[in-house]
């Protein structure tokens, strides 16, 4: 399934030099000035995932293929981005298309990197960049339902609801408060589409010296976001950054070197991930190790879909070892010898971790 992670904030809050990182490419370019991202620019990363290296070593499989996250580097916006403020409109434009937002926020003193307000405050960052949000969802309901209440059609039942909907969606905004849902809960206003709606986590962006405990700033931020249902990544994009160029036996010694345990670039995929409310699933052979991204809960033919739009038109039933037995028994053969593979139907729900052979009849 195609997932698309918006990286937003500021000007000159390391936007780019996290995409830059996330990607291990220099497609964006990191400037010390505001909008030197112009267009979106966009990558994939494959999520970390250390049972592929396990499964694929016991299959002896000749490929590994992760499920992959797509990232997109939206240049920064400012206050009035909502009324067309540095090209404010067409960033926005650039948020709705994406899944989830990764919101970026300075939390380093830099006294060569100019900040638009002149001081570093990540609350204050994350309070306009929020706002922006929820006036342009504001406007944008204000205009649709103007244009509902003018249609003949608004006596249907469906018209009804939807209108109820963006009346009670209305009211929050109003109030300025984002729709966005408390985590791990569905959002109520989802086929709306909104801004504010969109899932999101915040990056603490930190200098080298502060990525293993944070800082004053960090500390404040993480408060703020558990009293309001966010996730906090504190990452060093510039240690992410120098680290990109390095092999991974290089990037090991690095991180060693530094105290740290694993690349904040790591967390901020899994929190992404996480964020989209997602699972995953394995395929397991000597041609590949391939990881599937699923929503939780997603049943077998859905999944099986995600491979092949005919293995769920032709969907018979679904060999599945859970990741622990698998392992356990020391492969596929020993755990169906063992009676750990078990077929399932159409109503199974996928667990996390599940490998699975399809069985299907087109």
């Amino acid at each position: 399934m195609g997932l698309n992670c918006g990286i937003v904030g500021l000007p000159n809050v390391g936007k780019s030099t996290l995409f830059n990182a996330l990607t291990q490419t220099a497609a964006a370019e990191a400037a010390n000035y505001p909008f030197c991202t112009i267009e979106p620019n966009m990558g994939c990363v494959g999520v970390p995932d250390e049972r592929l290296a396990v499964l694929a070593r016991m299959a002896q499989s000749k490929k590994i293929i992760p499920t992959q996250v797509e990232f997109v580097d939206i240049a920064g916006l400012v206050k009035g981005a909502s009324r067309g403020e540095g090209l404010g409109n067409q960033f926005l434009g650039h948020i709705k298309a994406t899944d989830a937002i990764l919101h970026v926020l300075r939390c380093f003193e830099d006294e060569d990197i100019s900040h638009v307000e002149g001081s570093v405050d990540p609350l204050r960052d994350f309070e306009t960049i929020e706002t922006e949000l929820i006036l342009a969802d504001l406007e944008h309901l204000e205009k649709r339902m103007s244009k509902m209440i003018k249609k003949p059609h608004m006596t249907s039942k469906e018209s009804a609801e939807q209108a109820e909907m963006m009346q009670k969606a209305l009211e929050l905004l109003q109030a300025g408060k984002a729709l966005r849902p408390p985590k791990g809960t569905k959002s109520m206003f989802q086929e709306l589409e909104l801004l504010s709606d969109k899932p999101m986590v915040l990056v603490a962006n930190v200098s080298e010296k502060d990525a293993i405990s944070g800082n004053a700033y960090t500390m404040r931020l993480q408060e703020f976001a558990q009293k309001n249902n966010l996730d906090v990544v504190i990452i060093s994009a510039a240690i992410e950054a120098e680290m990109a160029a390095l092999s991974i036996e290089e990037q090991a010694e690095f991180l060693k070197s530094l105290g740290l345990e694993e690349k904040g670039l790591a967390k901020v995929i899994r929190s992404a991930y996480s964020l989209l409310h997602l699972s995953t699933f394995f395929t397991v052979g000597p041609e590949e190790t391939h990881a599937w991204a699923i929503k939780k809960d997603c049943l077998a033919p859905d999944a099986a879909a995600e491979i092949h739009t005919d293995f769920k038109k032709g969907f018979v039933c679904v060999a599945t070892i859970s990741y622990a037995d698998y392992v356990a028994c020391g492969g596929e053969t020993e755990a169906k010898s063992a009676g750990k593979m078990r077929l399932e139907g159409k109503d199974y729900k996928v667990q996390d971790g599940d490998i699975l052979h399809f069985r299907f009849n087109v």
